[in-house]
């Protein structure tokens, strides 16, 4: 085997352990976020414990997400150059993204962009 595939296999094994590690962002994020909310559920106001279950798992979605993305491009990019590999990740990352984009909306209220008046204090 020489140099070339050598790396390339490294460079796969590192693609697909960083989207290994997107996944259990996940599944990690989801048992927290369930675990804390059974926990609070009895003790916050109605539906605070909910939107904090909430906040709190789509951010570790968020999260996962973008190992995801890093792992694509990683994968993609140095191990399979084609075109047609390009474009399906092109298209992964435009469709990971808006996930995360809107998720984000959806939890904090405003586009990553904008900030609040305490992000400046």
């Amino acid at each position: 085997m020489n140099n070339t595939m050598k790396f390339i296999e490294i460079i796969s094994i590192a693609g697909y352990s960083i989207e290994a590690i997107g996944v259990l962002v996940v599944v990690v994020g989801t048992i927290l976020s369930s675990v804390t909310f059974i926990r609070s559920f009895r003790q916050l106001p109605k539906g605070v414990a909910y939107h904090a279950y909430r906040r709190q798992l789509g951010r570790s979605i968020i999260l996962g997400l973008e190992f995801l993305i890093a792992g694509d491009i990683i994968r993609t990019v140095i191990v399979a150059d084609t075109l047609e590999n390009v474009a399906v990740l092109g298209i992964i990352v435009l469709i990971r993204t808006f996930l995360s984009l809107t998720l984000h909306l959806e939890i904090e209220g405003s586009w990553p962009w904008q900030h609040d008046d305490k992000d400046a204090r």
